[in-house]
């Protein structure tokens, strides 16, 4: 066998074998994304809890729809309290929890009542970031609920960034008033009311 066929067969063996340990490679970097969904989410925002729990993780309430909001009109109700936030954070502190606790009581007890929570924050930052950050607050605070036994299907979320300021002043003290998330509720309309409405009595 002369040198040059030689030469032809091992370069062609070569080129065969690192072929295909590349394609090895790639496969078994694909596999190790779709088995470790946290490898493709590294990179992204998710506030942990205080106790390593991340915030997005309920998944007992992301299939649950919230209530619908449109033309509503919500108050505030003296038995429910709101909770504050870290800066540029959306994770329930202990204290926030045990807030949420009592006004989950509050909501069980009045199962007739709709609920809507409020997402805000301090006026530092961009509009578009800051309502980003008030709706994972509002969502953190309905997931909680949820987890205590508040139907989803009566509680709804809205964020208003830095739109609604509680406090005006540029102090650290006025900073963590504003960034909060308030619950609040309405009665619904009985299909009896309803009918009463529609009959102009």
């Amino acid at each position: 066998m002369s040198s040059n066929l030689k030469f032809l067969i091992i370069a062609a063996l070569a080129f065969s074998f690192g072929a295909s340990a590349c394609s090895s490679r790639r496969q078994v970097k694909k596999s190790s994304m779709e088995t470790d969904p946290s490898a493709a989410d590294s990179g992204r925002d998710g506030a942990s809890a205080s106790d390593g729990e991340r915030m997005g993780g309920y998944t007992d309430s992301m299939d649950v729809e919230e209530a619908r909001i449109r033309g509503k009109e919500f108050v505030a109700a003296a038995d429910l309290q709101a909770v504050r936030f870290d800066y540029d954070a959306y994770s329930l502190s202990e204290q926030s929890r045990d807030t949420l606790r009592t006004n989950a009581a509050f909501l069980k007890g009045n199962p007739s009542v709709e609920v809507l929570v409020e997402g805000h924050c301090d006026d530092r930052g961009t509009n578009e970031y800051n309502l980003a950050l008030g709706q994972k607050r509002a969502k953190a605070v309905r997931d909680y609920y949820i987890r205590l036994g508040v139907p989803g299907r009566s509680v709804a979320t809205i964020s208003f960034g830095e739109e609604r300021l509680s406090c005006m002043e540029a102090t650290s003290e006025c900073w963590s008033e504003n960034r909060r998330a308030v619950t609040k509720i309405r009665s619904q309309v009985s299909s009896t009311d309803r009918e009463g409405l529609d009959d102009g009595r």
